[in-house]
């Protein structure tokens, strides 16, 4: 069951759980001592972190022998997206057309890293595509 958005919002609005969503969205499935690392934090807090991002639906644990990798929920986070495009009061349609927006005028180096953000958004949605594809065989 989704959250209410105000539940949403007080599980993401600590900086350190949202720098959890970030590894995990950049790097892929990681384990806590990993996460510790990158966030300069003990394990014990990421795993109080990891616990409440769990709670909510963000995350979830996949056991590989005595490693536990933690990855992202997409649709958590697309539910998250969709919240915060109803609240948005900017004028626009979701966060590409709000940067396509902002891009006129922009740098190459600028435009750039705009086709890298969307290379990425691509490859995600391609490895969703791949990974229901595989549940309906």
């Amino acid at each position: 069951m989704p959250l209410e958005p105000s539940e949403v919002f007080k599980v993401l609005g600590v900086e350190t759980r949202i720098k959890i969503v970030e590894l995990l969205k950049a790097h892929g499935p990681m384990g806590v001592n990993s996460l510790a690392e990158h966030l300069g934090i003990t394990p014990a807090a990421v795993s109080q972190h990891l616990k409440v991002l769990r709670h909510a639906g963000f995350v979830t644990p996949e056991r590989q022998g005595y490693w536990i990798p933690y990855s992202l929920d997409e649709e958590a986070l697309e539910h998250c997206r969709c919240l915060v495009n109803d609240v948005c009061s900017c004028g626009c349609h979701g966060p590409v057309e709000h940067k396509a927006q902002k891009l006129d005028g922009s740098s190459v180096s600028d435009l750039r890293t705009y086709e890298k953000e969307l290379r990425s958004e691509l490859e995600r949605v391609q490895r969703k595509i791949e990974k229901l594809s595989t549940k309906e065989e």
